[in-house]
């Protein structure tokens, strides 16, 4: 008789990674496009590779975000089913220890409080890498450094109105142009 082998969630084939509420929610979020399509297949090879870390407060707020926030809420218990799915990353309950480490980074680094909880959950869990948009990409916190997987690739839509013809600057200019542009005549 053999065994059946279970993975363990929390033994990783690759680099551990932090996943903020952002990234875990632009998968579920049609009006995304781009940004859905890289954020599936992120996940993908995080699950793939049992590198995936997440925490409680990451958790309640993706829940909070699939039913209420996005623009076509999903209903409560295929959120739920999702959010249900990601406890299988052991994510870090909010305790005593990461109350402490959080205040820790709130305080040396001058981020705002969830931020805060968010890097000392990384910490805690000894990610090398926190995937988030809501922090400078490549800053690096005590060895966890915090990485945008959208901002190199995903190109922003050209504005729906025209700038007009671009000014091109002498070859060597004395003194770099102040202020606003000047409004070109209309001919």
């Amino acid at each position: 008789m053999t065994a059946a082998v279970v993975a363990d969630p929390m033994v990783s084939v690759g680099p551990v990674v932090f996943v903020d509420t952002n990234i875990l929610a632009y998968c579920h979020d049609s009006a995304q496009g781009r940004k859905k399509v890289m954020a599936e297949d992120l996940l993908a090879r995080l699950w793939q590779q049992q590198g995936g870390r997440t925490s409680m407060q990451v958790l309640n707020e993706l829940y909070v975000t699939l039913t209420r926030k996005l623009p076509h809420p999903l209903p409560r218990d295929i959120a739920w089913r999702i959010t249900e799915d990601l406890l299988v990353w052991s994510p870090l309950p909010t305790d005593r220890r990461l109350l402490t480490r959080a205040r820790e980074v709130e305080t040396r680094y001058r981020l705002n409080w969830w931020d805060a909880l968010i890097v000392a959950a990384a910490q805690l869990q000894d990610c090398t890498t926190l995937l988030t948009e809501d922090l400078q990409d490549g800053m690096d916190f005590d060895g966890v450094r915090v990485g945008n997987p959208f901002r190199a690739g995903v190109a922003e839509e050209a504005p729906p109105y025209s700038t007009g013809p671009r000014r091109v600057a002498p070859a060597n200019p004395r003194h770099r142009g102040r202020g606003r542009p000047r409004r070109q005549a209309v001919v």
